[in-house]
């Protein structure tokens, strides 16, 4: 049952699974194997996946810098050393996994994760509309970045930011 599923750590053995969840959920935006590789080995602590033995989602994600997303498909090479946001790079669950509250989860613990390091936000480019990420509170901030650094994820992509309220 999905409810069982929980989410934990990626490892080198869960990217096969990881890839071909990718290849059912976003068959429009394919990435190379090496993109899940390399964000495992730049910041494994935001690589997780939804399992319950086999693995049924995951999330990459990791630092970066706010107003500039990484393009599609291409590899980072480090993580900034003055990072400022945390970076959502994709979350996916197969579609039985849906409306389960494993997506809720995932988002709440990188909120979490950017606090404890420090950040001030979490930032995603949504493929599939506002309005599911602004359920969540992330507030469309496209404007604030270069015109055409969304190119690679189409036309309709939208640049999500969620504030992180300070102590």
């Amino acid at each position: 049952m999905a409810t069982d599923y929980h989410w934990r750590p990626a490892g080198a053995d869960d990217l096969a699974a990881m890839i071909r969840i990718a290849d059912i959920v976003h068959p429009d935006y394919p990435e190379d194997p090496a993109i899940f590789g390399e964000r495992l080995a730049l910041h494994p602590q935001g690589v997780q996946v939804a399992a319950n033995g086999a693995p049924g989602g995951y999330v990459l994600s990791h630092p970066w810098m706010l107003g500039q997303p990484p393009s599609l498909n291409r590899l980072l090479g480090a993580i900034p050393a003055d990072a400022d946001t945390y970076y959502l790079h994709d979350i996916s669950l197969l579609p039985d996994l849906r409306g389960r509250g494993l997506a809720r989860a995932a988002i709440e613990a990188l909120v979490d994760r950017a606090g404890q390091a420090g950040l001030r936000s979490v930032s995603l480019v949504s493929v599939i509309g506002e309005a599911y990420w602004q359920a969540f509170g992330f507030h469309d901030s496209s404007a604030r970045i270069a015109p055409g650094k969304l190119a690679s994820y189409g036309a309709d992509a939208r640049y999500m930011v969620l504030d992180i309220d300070g102590d």
